[in-house]
């Protein structure tokens, strides 16, 4: 049958979600690839407009001059967009369309995209952040991605309101990680403290010396300074605040760990690899010396990420082969007493 102009406007609009995946996150595009088909091409297209949204804010358009009134205008624009793509079906943005498209069929509504688009738009604010206003920017800059998908992963409503919890804080998690991971260019190129309550932000015109009795590897101050004028900055992050910040984050994966088990075959593999990654990098920022946190990204070795991505792959192996075993230890016995 041949293909309708809608149907490779759809495949198209898909290609480049994938397309921006690919780009964008090798970590994340490992995840994806462990997906079965069916469910790949959804979850791409809620990362790319993700992505698309964050490039908004960040980067790309940061850096093709855009004032940081444009760039809230162009955010407001996509977000409009998007609610009028899931209401028409049909969007000019090839991203935009692949994700109403699957907002559509899953139900994903102004109730989760609002959220995400408040938190971008937290972002073009330059006020500090404060404790009391992170687990909002967290919920919607993470969780409710969590939750998108968790959309796509699970069908019944049952289900998935059971395993909310878990979405949320696998999402709260990987968030937090990538944050302790980006801390140094967060704070200089961008003047975002995430983590208001455990690292200390000083701008000033001359050097900062350590206000603490702790140990030089106990504590670090770091100072950047920027060609284009911003101010100083020197970042205070003591051994004991960084445990902190990655303890919480531990329990977080802890949780999610638990309702991943209860994920369907289609997804288990893919979530809980990802999960893996994460905790991969959690024991090595852990490891990592504060003074060099705020200078450098930790990443997850090609070769150990190969690791990890077998040990899942086991592991769900030996879950399924266990789940056929149970499934046919409760099959009623025949009447003639063998096995079917």
């Amino acid at each position: 049958m041949r293909e309708s102009d809608a149907q490779r406007y759809q495949r198209t609009a898909m290609h480049a979600a994938a397309l921006v995946v690919a780009r964008y996150s090798t970590s994340f595009g490992l995840a994806c690839r462990l997906l079965t088909p069916a469910l790949r091409p959804e979850i791409r297209a809620l990362y790319a407009l993700v992505r698309i949204a964050d490039e908004t804010v960040d980067g790309a358009a940061e850096q093709a001059g855009m004032s940081t009134a444009q760039q809230a205008n162009a955010l407001d624009a996509l977000e409009d967009t998007v609610y009028e793509a899931i209401r028409d079906g049909h969007s000019t943005n090839p991203i935009v369309h692949a994700f109403a498209s699957v907002a559509r069929r899953r139900g994903i509504d102004a109730e989760l995209i609002a959220p995400f688009f408040a938190s971008m738009r937290r972002d073009l604010d330059p006020a500090p952040f404060t404790a009391a206003e992170m687990p909002a920017y967290i919920h919607g800059s993470a969780e409710v991605v969590g939750l998108m998908c968790l959309a796509c992963f699970v069908e019944d409503p049952v289900d998935r309101a059971r395993l909310r919890d878990g979405a949320r804080a696998l999402g709260s998690a990987f968030q937090k990680v990538n944050f302790l991971r980006d801390l140094g260019d967060d704070v200089h190129l961008r003047g975002r403290n995430y983590f208001p309550d455990a690292v200390v932000v000083v701008e000033d015109r001359q050097p900062v010396r350590p206000d603490t009795d702790e140990s030089p590897a106990a504590q670090t101050t770091l100072r950047a300074t920027d060609a284009t004028a911003r101010p100083h900055r020197s970042i205070r992050l003591t051994e004991t605040d960084r445990d902190r910040i990655l303890d919480d984050i531990d329990a977080e994966l802890a949780q999610a760990g638990e309702a991943i088990e209860d994920l369907p075959a289609g997804s288990r593999l893919a979530v809980a690899t990802a999960h893996a990654l994460f905790f991969e990098l959690s024991r090595r920022l852990r490891q990592t010396p504060v003074e060099m946190l705020v200078t450098s990204r930790t990443r997850v070795p090609g070769w150990r990420k190969a690791q990890i991505v077998a040990r899942c792959m086991l592991h769900e192996r030996v879950a399924r082969r266990r789940g056929r075993e149970a499934d046919r230890s409760k099959a009623p016995m025949p009447l003639d007493g063998s096995r079917r």
